[in-house]
């Protein structure tokens, strides 16, 4: 049986399937998914029922509308849709975009900024390499690290979860990176970095795990419900509308019959991504007199606001100027090259550092880690009856006036602990199995045993409060 996945177009992705997804999309049709290219200028419920999955691979200089979202949330929770948010460094700020209007319905937004690590990286420092997966998650299952390439990262402000957390020396310090959501019937992921999953570059899908992550994450995503869905044959495949395309097909023609002879026909590609007529014809009547010089600069704009580079280009000087996009994109591809190239040497030296490094004795690990769990726990103890103290105070007198907003935050509450449980049976399940050893199955258990205390004592004094 095949899963259908959607991949947004119509809101100017970073990641598409025919350009720098193509191992991606071979992977997935690989294992049992088949990859769509998703047109619609206008997100429906109604339009989103055969697929499975849908995917917004970094919005580039777009916005979801409001109307969108709301079927959004509706075709996630009421028809069982996995959705997976994928933005970069700089956030939804940085691509002037707005998923975090769209993720902040399932708990979680994008932060405007980028994750970087001098110490645990693949050579470079927007290259960082994450090994803290906690709580384990099937998404992180058998993925002992990753590289988090030029990503931004998230934060949870509802019933989500984070699965990968950046390191104690990266910068933003022990912040999420990948979190997860399960409302109603679907599935959310969020992830702030798309270049993970990107061909041919270094940190991308051909990193030794991302195969792996690429895999656990697309088969999570699809939900129970789903399956059933597709078991009882209840939604048929979509289709391919070229249709859809008509619009577009007409636009690509009058551009190639207006672009002077000299032009070539590729430089006009960043203008092909506009989502409508009128903001393309308002982009030709004002490039169209200067698109030899102006496309370089806009690409250069683009390039320095990602913020995958550090390096600063002066836009002013006549190096700004690009003659051409055949010479851009080889400068692109030699740049990736040398990338990769430097972050490969740079890492075997980081592997011979690390054997030297791991002749610490598991005595002294063992009495840091002690001492830590000591400390963790009398702070978690003063933390508790702070709260509770908090959750009094902050309510005092005022609560018919707030009923509504504490219903919300138990229903969303109830929702965490029932994802917290699932993730408890998880960590079962691998002990039983032999996946996992005692000691890190005591640690996880531990850890997940508390946040569900944490939950339910807050359901309880919120209960109380509503009585």
């Amino acid at each position: 049986m095949s899963y259908h996945i959607g991949f947004d177009i119509g809101h100017k992705p970073r990641g598409r399937l025919g350009e720098n997804y193509k191992e991606l999309k071979e992977l997935l049709e690989n294992n049992d998914f088949q990859c769509h290219e998703y047109y619609e200028t206008s997100i429906t419920q109604e339009s989103l029922k055969s697929y499975d999955i849908l995917v917004f691979a970094c919005p580039d200089f777009a916005k979801i509308s409001r109307q969108e979202i709301l079927e959004l949330e509706n075709w996630v929770k009421d028809d069982g849709g996995g959705l997976l948010l994928l933005s970069h460094a700089g956030g939804d700020k940085g691509r002037n975009s707005n998923l975090s209007d769209l993720s902040e319905i399932f708990g979680i937004t994008f932060e405007n900024d980028q994750v970087l690590d001098e110490v645990k990286n693949l050579g470079l420092e927007n290259l960082p390499i994450i090994s803290n997966f906690t709580p384990p998650h099937p998404i992180t299952n058998g993925i002992d690290k990753l590289c988090y390439r030029a990503g931004c990262s998230v934060s949870i402000i509802g019933a989500a979860i984070p699965i990968a957390i950046s390191n104690d020396s990266s910068d933003p310090f022990s912040t999420p990176l990948i979190c997860v959501s399960e409302p109603e019937k679907g599935r959310v992921c969020c992830s702030g970095s798309y270049e993970m999953f990107r061909d041919r570059i270094g940190g991308g899908l051909k990193f030794e795990t991302h195969k792996n992550l690429a895999l656990n994450m697309f088969q999570w995503l699809v939900s129970e419900y789903r399956m059933d869905l597709r078991s009882s044959n209840k939604y048929q495949p979509p289709t391919e509308e070229t249709d859809n395309l008509g619009q577009s097909s007409s636009f690509e023609q009058t551009l190639k019959e207006c672009v002077p002879p000299e032009v070539k026909y590729d430089d006009t590609e960043i203008l092909m991504k506009i989502s409508n007529k009128s903001e393309l014809m308002n982009l030709l009547k004002t490039f169209l007199s200067q698109i030899n010089t102006m496309k370089g600069t806009i690409e250069k704009l683009i390039d320095v606001t990602s913020m995958s580079e550090d390096d600063i280009i002066d836009l002013s000087s006549k190096e700004a100027d690009v003659k051409s996009e055949a010479k851009q994109k080889d400068l692109e591809k030699n740049q990736e090259e040398l990338e990769a190239l430097f972050s490969e040497k740079a890492q075997e030296t980081k592997d011979i550092e690390e054997v030297k490094d791991e002749e610490e004795t598991s005595e002294e690990k063992e009495e840091i880690v002690e001492k830590e769990s000591e400390e963790e726990e009398e702070d978690d103890l003063e933390q508790e009856v702070s709260k509770d103290e908090e959750i009094e105070e902050e309510f005092e007198g005022d609560i018919q006036e707030r009923r509504e907003e504490l219903q919300a935050e138990v229903k969303s509450l109830e929702s965490k602990l029932k994802s917290v449980l699932n993730l408890v049976d998880f960590v079962e399940k691998n002990y039983d199995a032999g996946k996992m050893d005692k000691g890190t199955y005591n640690k996880q258990s531990k850890k997940l045993a508390k946040e569900v205390e944490q939950i339910k004592r807050r359901i309880e004094k919120l209960t109380d409060l509503l009585k």
